[in-house]
């Protein structure tokens, strides 16, 4: 996971990997209240953090509003080099992006470690395929001095049922192409304190995605897959994800928000 590189003192370090993980349990079946983790330590994600173990497991983040950020974990399995954000999960992911702007990476992240991959789902906002767009990811990539950014990139791989998935295509090795079709390449700039809109492909930041370009009419379910190209060391090794938000969205019933 990648640190703010800033005049303190930078920690750098963000991780991507290859891996395969099926769908946690899809709705209708249990999950748990996100409440009900912040004390315990987030259905055993520190044991399968340690083990590497892939884990099925709904969890929420409660009842709140519609908003176009992502709502449940429903599949997680982090890496060899996992840890960060783990004491924060599974709210780390859920709610509006925390950027930290075009020169430092947020630490409002978790990372999945060396071919980690994390499952999550809309439940009151779906993704539709509409003008350009239709769904942000955010890691927390920035620009280094000198002008490079750092990244570590995760392939993106979208479902409407939980069972059918479509890939988008991801160049983890074309770095002079700046990774086309990968996440955590672009640097955040969306916060909740800055009034940068998290749904505005323009200004947000983060690496946008197109439902055309897999054919696919609508999202309830996003996953994230380290590349395993990235780096990694200690606890905070791979891609580390900060949110999702929606950009085209539609009502569970088909309606509009």
């Amino acid at each position: 996971m990648k640190r703010p590189l800033l005049a303190l003192g930078a920690l750098l370090s963000l991780g991507a990997c290859t891996g395969d993980s099926e769908p946690g349990p899809l709705p209708g079946e249990d999950i748990v209240d996100a409440g009900t983790h912040a004390d315990a330590g987030v259905s055993d994600a520190g044991t399968d953090a340690d083990a590497g173990t892939d884990t099925d497991a709904g969890v929420d983040a409660g009842s709140r509003p519609v908003d176009p950020f992502a709502d449940r974990v429903t599949a997680y399995q982090f890496g060899d080099s996992a840890g960060f954000g783990q004491d924060r999960f599974p709210d780390v992911v859920f709610g509006p992006p925390k950027g930290a702007g075009q020169f430092a990476g947020s630490l409002d992240v978790l990372s999945l470690g060396r071919g980690g991959s994390i499952t999550l789902e809309f439940t009151d906002l779906f993704a539709v395929d509409g003008p350009g767009v239709d769904l942000l990811v955010f890691e927390n990539a920035f620009q280094k001095v000198g002008g490079d950014i750092f990244a570590e990139t995760a392939q993106v791989s979208v479902s409407d049922d939980g069972v059918t998935w479509f890939d988008f295509p991801c160049a983890p090795t074309d770095k002079d192409g700046g990774y086309p079709g990968c996440a955590g390449t672009h640097p955040v700039l969306s916060a909740p304190d800055n009034g940068v809109s998290p749904t505005d492909p323009a200004v947000a930041g983060g690496d946008g995605f197109d439902l055309a370009d897999v054919g696919l009419p609508r999202a309830r379910f996003v996953r994230l897959t380290d590349t395993g190209l990235n780096s990694y060391g200690g606890t905070s090794g791979g891609f580390d994800l900060d949110a999702l938000s929606v950009v085209n969205g539609q009502l569970p019933d088909g309606g509009v928000p």
